[in-house]
């Protein structure tokens, strides 16, 4: 991913320099459990640790790559340079290069992930805090884009927090599901490597051993992995449109903070545009352009073949590097955002009290008029206020047969915005707990 929608800790999981520091870590520890079950000797294991503290040199493992056309072997050839060739005699015993491949892949995602976790749990602290402050900040509810019944601008935060906070519980088990480490050899059956080496690995490597490997982990493990993070994209998304549309000049509800010499126009200086969110709309596009090539990558051939290594090394960092980035940057907008709460009330009463139509038929339908002839009745009036600006309950007012069924105190009552509102506490105690 370009520098521009990138954090350097989670670029940092994916540079050349950390991935062979892990694929050195899986070898290393791989030579300790050989050496204690009495396969190499103890001394060849701990020589492979004088690489411990050593800088890999990318460009000679590059160099030597070109010529061998592999690359675990480059490294290989690369770290016996480092430690002599006699003492990396045993380095690589029974194993094969998706042991080191694959394991190594599954520690970054676990990292990513727990960076993944960070970036949400920041989004559900800005919507937690937003919420509470405009828990009974009145706004009008749309549906189709149409104003429908009052809701509350905490609500609308509130909605948000519970997605994300769903998303937090999908991304811990894609954690858990892709945590796992396979040192199992060629075909995945140990003949050539105990399976006590694979334990002690993962041990080592936070892993959990791979209950069965061929000579690949099984891709469904991934495929879930970036389901997700595809689903968190598009809850981001979610946020984003709305915040959008509350932009909206028409609209004003609230809208991105906008910096003191901020420009939002090359050729109108009077603009102040939702970039941010915008930015985060097509960021979320781009973390689910990985969803189906993962899950693609589930269908390989036999024990192995490697069609889904070239969509890995795409889709690993710059999925996760993106994600990260669109996290905290909708953290960064919900803790900013400006919410305008006199334009709130100022939208919801345009159409002069339309918004209260079902209260008027549920009333109606109680006084005894049918549910058929009780909608006609508000339609018809209702009808006035979208063609001709008519005030809603003047017009019920002065409705026969509406006062016939309802008195003018009864009428007036179902325009108590609180109405609207009771259940508030009763919402926030569901998603709040």
């Amino acid at each position: 991913m370009i520098p521009r929608y990138s954090r350097p800790d989670m670029v940092a999981i994916w540079e050349p320099q950390t991935r062979f520091r892990i694929w050195f870590e899986i070898e290393a520890h791989a030579c300790d459990a050989q050496a204690a079950l009495g396969v190499i000797p103890k001394a060849n294991a701990e020589a492979v640790w004088k690489a411990k503290d050593v800088t890999f040199d990318v460009a000679r493992i590059d160099e030597i790559e070109a010529v061998t056309k592999h690359d675990v072997i480059a490294f290989l050839t690369h770290l016996a340079e480092i430690i002599g060739n006699d003492e990396a005699r045993f380095v690589h015993q029974g194993m094969t290069s998706s042991d080191v491949l694959d394991t190594t892949l599954n520690v970054q995602l676990v990292r990513a992930a727990d960076l993944l976790l960070k970036g949400v749990d920041r989004v559900l602290a800005a919507l937690k805090a937003r919420a509470y402050e405009h828990k009974d900040t009145v706004r009008i509810g749309r549906s189709h884009g149409i104003h429908a019944e009052p809701t509350t601008m905490g609500l609308t935060f509130a909605r948000f927090y519970a997605e994300m906070a769903r998303n937090r519980k999908r991304l811990e088990a894609a954690r858990a599901e892709v945590a796992t480490g396979a040192i199992s050899g060629a075909v995945g059956t140990f003949a050539n490597i105990d399976p006590r080496v694979e334990e002690h690995v993962c041990k080592m490597m936070g892993l959990e051993p791979e209950p069965i490997s061929t000579q690949v982990i099984p891709r469904d493990r991934h495929a879930m992995f970036f389901a997700t993070l595809g689903v968190i994209a598009s809850s981001i998304e979610n946020i984003a449109i709305e915040i959008r549309h509350m932009q909206r000049t028409e609209v004003l509800e609230a809208e991105e903070y906008f910096s003191p010499g901020q420009k939002g126009s090359s050729a109108m200086p009077h603009k102040r545009n939702p970039v941010l969110t915008e930015n985060l709309t097509g960021l979320a596009r781009l973390v689910r352009m990985s969803v189906i090539p993962a899950l693609e990558n589930v269908a390989l051939w036999h024990e192995r073949d490697i069609s889904h290594s070239s969509v890995e090394r795409a889709i690993g960092p710059d999925t996760t590097v993106t994600l990260d980035f669109a996290l905290h940057r909708l953290a960064g907008v919900v803790e900013k955002l400006v919410v305008y709460p006199e334009n709130m009330l100022k939208n919801m009463n345009k159409f002069k009290g339309l918004v209260m139509s079902q209260r008027v038929l549920l009333a109606l339908t109680q006084a005894g008029v049918s549910r058929e002839d009780a909608y006609r009745l508000v339609q018809r009036n209702a009808m006035k206020v979208w063609e001709k600006g008519a005030d809603f309950k003047t017009e019920l007012l002065a409705d026969a047969e509406v006062t016939a069924a309802l008195s003018p105190a009864e009428i007036e009552e179902k325009f108590d915005l609180g109405y609207h509102t009771k259940h508030v506490d009763t919402i926030f105690a569901r998603v709040f707990g």
